[in-house]
């Protein structure tokens, strides 16, 4: 039994990019192909605007007319005179829908191990009438049973899982799902496969709201915490299918090309597939939870007819576009929702058990001592200390050796991983203070790591970090003068440490909504204060709210008009603001990401994030970076530095 992905609204209205072509004329199209193809070389402009501009359903008749006409098979003759990604495209494009899952699934469950991820996307996607003549499609092709040969390529929970869905009969309304979930891990697996294998989107979506207000979680919080590799994959695949199908698919373009290389194989199978359902809303949804439009992103991966037709597939770029689709209003308005939930902050740095502070002095003092310095030693030690027991190792090291630690440890290590070190040495507040400091002494200003720190403290912390700023003006003083203008105004208020605090106000959050709306319309200096005003002084919960009323005044959501109406540093300190209010450790996640990302690495903000997040929320920002960057921070970490800073960084990473 699957889920009813047709009892979906979003697919009972067209909100593809492919429509069909009028005045169709498949004898014409098959000898535009024909001549096309004719001599030497081929005209490659004409295959791939005829093939994109017709419909699936007219590909066929343009297949029959071809062999009508010719008596040669359309098919084998664009695989003979293309290549390379282009091929592919375009060869897919002119087999039905369920023939192209069919050849997919085949691909996945043949040859040298297995695309598990192949497998999850497909079937965790398709609704009952796809998933039934995708079966048929592929009984036809290869001879062979598509379940038989999913389940000898597969083991566990997981192949359980897809065999599940690849089930086609009537949705059961369940009972509730909580029974199974996070409490009973390990053993209703089976129970909870079949709940969420079986019951309808509408059923589900229900029942994934209740279990929230009972676990006090999301359903995909629990996932992550208790699964892992290919059974969290897919579990996770078909939650984030029954909340919405375009979000996933969203999500997965994203991945495709994220990083370095592309995975071609993907962005073809996505493209295609969706283009005559919903490609449209994916593009919205793109543009909702990402930086870029997905047309945009196509265009600074691809290239040459490979490109050109996929951007033909995506129909058109929506980095300039208002106001969201109806389905992509509901979703903003959705996740500004769960992001009011109360996420729990796991550090990933704990105190040390049998804590000795007068042995963990003796040790660093041996460790330096002499020829040499044992930085294996001193890593170990102080990467394993809670920042409290460092404080208590400085003071014993003092009265015990008659040492400053600092200055040893300064003498002794040196760069990046002297100022990691060290980093973990400072109190939070030094360490903020120091932080600041470098980012408005010398030659520059670095913007990203003001607004990051003002932006991310909690009032105490910013308060503490203020006293701990013992240069020669107070911090205030160093930031007006540093920076300028309405830039300088918002520092200044955030460097006050008097944000509210408390939960949402529901008559004051709509009335800050409708403030927000209709500054939107007023100059941009009068916009920036308004903006000011309300997201510099309102508590995090509040504003949670404020943005979700925000996107039902104004069918937009308010990272879009931040980044669409303002510009430069403003705009980055109010954007820092709406990601930090609404996901926190997805914030650092990407803030570490950039840091790391392309050619050389921005060593000091790797440093002040992991330092200051370490007793914090690390625990949160790794798994943030795994959803999203598919691949976890430490490895990420391990390919960006050297051996002494890799170590340090997993000791502080680790549980």
């Amino acid at each position: 039994m699957r889920f009813h992905m047709n009892t979906n609204v979003l697919l009972q209205v067209f909100r593809g990019s492919i429509t069909e072509a009028a005045d169709f004329d498949a004898t014409a199209d098959s000898e535009a192909l024909y001549n096309a193809m004719k001599g030497f070389g081929s005209d490659k402009e004409a295959i791939l605007e005829l093939v994109t501009s017709r419909s699936n359903a007219q590909r066929q008749e343009v297949l029959a007319a071809y062999k009508s006409s010719y008596g040669q098979d359309l098919i084998g003759d664009l695989k003979y005179e293309l290549t390379g990604n282009f091929e592919r495209l375009i060869v897919s494009l002119m087999r039905t829908p369920p023939q192209h899952d069919a050849k997919e699934i085949h691909d996945a469950v043949q040859g040298a191990g297995t695309n598990e991820r192949c497998l999850i996307e497909v079937l965790a996607s398709r609704n009952n009438q796809q998933i039934h003549d995708m079966v048929e499609a592929y009984k036809e092709a290869y001879g062979s049973d598509m379940e038989e040969d999913v389940v000898r390529e597969t083991s566990g929970h997981f192949k359980k899982m897809l065999v599940v869905l690849l089930q086609v009969c009537s949705p059961l309304i369940s009972p509730d799902l909580f029974a199974a979930g996070e409490e009973q891990w390990g053993t209703d697996e089976a129970k909870f496969i079949m709940i969420l294998g079986s019951r309808s989107v509408t059923h589900l979506k229900m029942v994934f709201d209740q279990y929230e207000k009972i676990a006090e979680k999301s359903i995909e919080d629990s996932i992550k915490s208790e699964l892992s590799g290919d059974f969290e994959r897919v579990m996770l695949a078909v939650v984030h299918c029954i909340r919405s199908v375009s979000m996933f698919f969203a999500r997965r373009l994203y991945k495709s090309m994220k990083g370095l290389g592309t995975a071609d194989n993907t962005l073809i199978r996505i493209m295609i597939a969706r283009s005559e359902i919903d490609m449209l809303d994916i593009r919205e949804c793109f543009r909702l939870r990402y930086e870029k439009s997905l047309y945009n992103m196509i265009k600074e991966d691809t290239s040459g007819d490979y490109k050109r037709t996929l951007l033909q597939l995506c129909g058109g770029d929506d980095d300039l576009a208002g106001e969201f689709f109806p389905e992509a209003a509901q979703i903003a308005y959705k996740m500004w929702e769960q992001s009011a939930m109360t996420k729990v902050k796991v550090p990933t740095l704990l105190p040390a058990v049998d804590f000795d502070p007068a042995a963990d002095a003796q040790a660093l003092r041996k460790a330096m001592k002499g020829f040499g310095t044992d930085e294996d030693i001193i890593i170990d030690i102080i990467a394993r200390r809670s920042n409290a027991q460092r404080q208590e190792i400085r003071q014993t090291f003092k009265s015990l050796l008659g040492r400053d630690l600092m200055k040893d440890l300064k003498s002794e290590l040196s760069k990046n991983l002297e100022r990691l070190v060290i980093g973990l040495m400072l109190t939070p507040a030094e360490f903020d203070a120091k932080m600041m400091r470098k980012a408005i002494e010398g030659v520059g200003t670095d913007e990203h790591a003001l607004i990051e720190i003002l932006v991310t403290r909690s009032n105490e912390g910013i308060q503490a970090m203020n006293a701990a700023y013992t240069y020669k003006k107070s911090l205030e003083g160093d930031i007006q003068s540093d920076t300028s203008g309405h830039f300088c105004r918002i520092l200044t208020s955030l460097v006050q440490g008097g944000r509210e605090e408390g939960e949402a106000d529901l008559e004051r959050a709509d009335a800050d909504a409708q403030e927000l709306a209709d500054a939107c319309n007023a100059e941009s200096d009068d916009m920036e204060m308004k903006f000011q005003t309300i997201l510099c002084t309102r508590s995090f919960p509040h504003l949670r709210r404020v943005f979700q009323e925000f996107v039902r005044f104004t069918n937009k959501d308010i990272e879009q008009i931040i980044k669409k109406e303002m510009s430069g540093d403003v705009k980055n300190a109010f954007y820092a603001i709406v990601c930090s209010v609404k996901n926190q450790p997805s914030y650092f996640a990407d803030r570490l990401y950039k840091a790391m990302k392309g050619l050389g690495t921005d060593d000091r903000a790797l440093i002040r994030i992991l330092v200051s997040r370490s007793e914090v929320d690390l625990f949160n920002i790794r798994k943030e970076f795994k959803e999203t960057q598919d691949e976890s921070l430490h490895d990420f970490i391990q390919l960006s530095l050297c051996l002494s800073l890799t170590l340090c960084f997993s000791e502080c990473l680790s549980v």
